[in-house]
């Protein structure tokens, strides 16, 4: 927490307005407008419910196709088929290791020709790093198909100063407990369409038609935010850069200290790219570590009870998806198989950063400077 959440859910208890909606939830929409410059938000309870709400105004139902990123979390996936709708899964490039363009494009021209054109595209921000939306945005408008962002871990992220989430039709964004900022949880649509934004709250608050008794003529959802947990937003929001320039000092210090061992290394910024850092990645080749592999480097720390990850394991190797099509390159499984998630919370100390980078370079037997 950074301080002032406290003041913001107070003045919801003191108000007496705790449940869904209410001022703070518009402060924090009005918030969201101002950071991202995207012109209308609309704050959720989950960046999954986003998604959701995003593939219904885009028309997905069921027997639809939807494409999306093969590497990510299975939130991004997971309202396709909420929707009966089949998810397609496209593979990853290196530079991000977001969805491949020169994949997309073979996945739709395949998808066409088949006669099962797809109603939308989602790539992902993965780890905070921006996917390729120039190239993205190019296909998707060849082929008239809306793209759905993804930005739920890359708040704080931009290419060339334009936000994540608003170069699609629809950006999402999530406040889960985990992301760089929370509501404890929660998540956002944002659009320059104000239609879809409407829309959205209007299915978000059930449906409940403009009427004097209770009517509905569409199915609704109960997926809006409440104002305590926009009260924690609203504070959290003031220390949201402060946040991302922790992630980055993280990353910097992991790249420092590790760059000198051979077979480790870690995913760079393109030009142009500012990403959020929301996690530190590394990857660990095997061939050039003389044995070391990540399973070691997780054993060791685990250890002296330091806590790592494997990346996400890709859609098209989870048991759930096992049979939807996907168009792969390999890159995905070569993340999977060969990357690390480094501890990277923006409240780490110094002297927690030397604990990890003194584990990793001793299994290389190399010396690692103590930065105080």
């Amino acid at each position: 927490m950074g301080g002032s959440e406290h003041g913001y859910v107070n003045e919801a208890f003191m108000s007496n307005w705790i449940a869904p909606l209410g001022p703070l939830v518009d402060g924090f929409e009005d918030d969201l407008v101002r950071y991202t410059h995207a012109k209308h938000v609309v704050a959720l309870s989950s960046g999954t419910a986003a998604i959701h709400l995003a593939l219904i105004m885009l028309g997905v139902g069921a027997g639809d196709e939807v494409i999306c990123q093969s590497m990510t979390f299975s939130a991004s996936a997971n309202p396709i088929v909420y929707l009966g709708a089949i998810p397609v899964f496209v593979d990853s490039e290196t530079d991000t290791w977001n969805m491949c363009p020169e994949v997309l494009r073979a996945a739709i021209l395949e998808r066409i020709a088949k006669g099962k054109k797809p109603k939308a595209i989602i790539p992902v921000h993965l780890y905070g790093m921006p996917a390729q939306m120039a190239r993205i945005m190019q296909i998707a408008n060849e082929f008239n198909i809306p793209v759905v962002e993804d930005a739920a871990e890359a708040l704080g992220s931009n290419i060339n100063g334009k936000a994540a989430g608003t170069f699609g039709q629809i950006g999402i964004l999530s406040f889960n407990g985990n992301k760089i900022i929370t509501t404890s949880g929660g998540g956002a649509l944002i659009s320059n369409n104000e239609f879809y934004i409407k829309k959205a709250k209007f299915l978000a608050t059930q449906s409940r038609d403009d009427a004097p008794h209770y009517q509905h003529t569409e199915i609704g959802y109960n997926y809006r935010m409440s104002n305590v947990s926009a009260g924690i937003g609203r504070g959290q929001m003031e220390v949201l850069d402060e946040r991302v320039e922790k992630r980055r000092l993280n990353f910097q210090f992991y790249k420092n200290q590790l760059s000198s061992i051979d077979g480790i290394s870690v995913l760079e910024e393109p030009r142009g790219y500012h990403t959020n850092r929301w996690l530190t990645t590394i990857l660990i080749d095997p061939a050039k570590c003389k044995g070391i592999s990540r399973e070691k480097i997780t054993a060791a720390l685990t250890e002296e009870n330091i806590e790592s990850r494997p990346l996400w394991k890709p859609m098209h190797l989870q048991p759930v998806f096992s049979g939807a099509p996907a168009y792969l390159n390999g890159v995905s499984e070569d993340l999977f198989n060969y990357g690390l998630c480094l501890p990277s919370g923006s409240n780490l100390t110094t002297e927690e950063l030397n604990r990890v980078t003194k584990v990793i370079s001793s299994l290389f037997h190399v010396s690692t400077k103590l930065y105080l």
